[in-house]
């Protein structure tokens, strides 16, 4: 199954990555690495993680406090989020 990024997940995404790479390079590899290694997990198996809010299922990414919010479209995933747990926990409810 394909996937795509809402677009400010995806600015999301790019913004965690810039975050972690200001620090370490290693550590802003190790979180691109955990994060595919979720959304691999979650295109393997769409339905295993547990539905959040209506439709919006989380998988959670190890060793980094970050939560995969998506959506099972017809012919793909939609991420909604990438979302940092210790954020406002609906502040990307406008984007369904």
């Amino acid at each position: 199954m394909k996937y795509n990024f809402h677009p400010a997940a995806l600015t999301e995404y790019s913004e965690a990555v810039q975050f972690y790479a200001e620090n370490e390079i290693e550590t802003a590899q190790n979180f691109i690495n955990a994060v595919e290694d979720a959304i691999f997990r979650i295109i393997e198996s769409p339905k295993r993680y547990p539905v959040t809010d209506e439709d919006i299922r989380r998988c959670l990414v190890h060793k980094f406090p970050y939560g995969i919010l998506y959506t099972i479209e017809d012919e793909y995933i939609l991420i909604v989020a990438v979302m940092h747990c210790s954020r406002k926990p609906k502040y990307w409810q406008d984007r369904i």
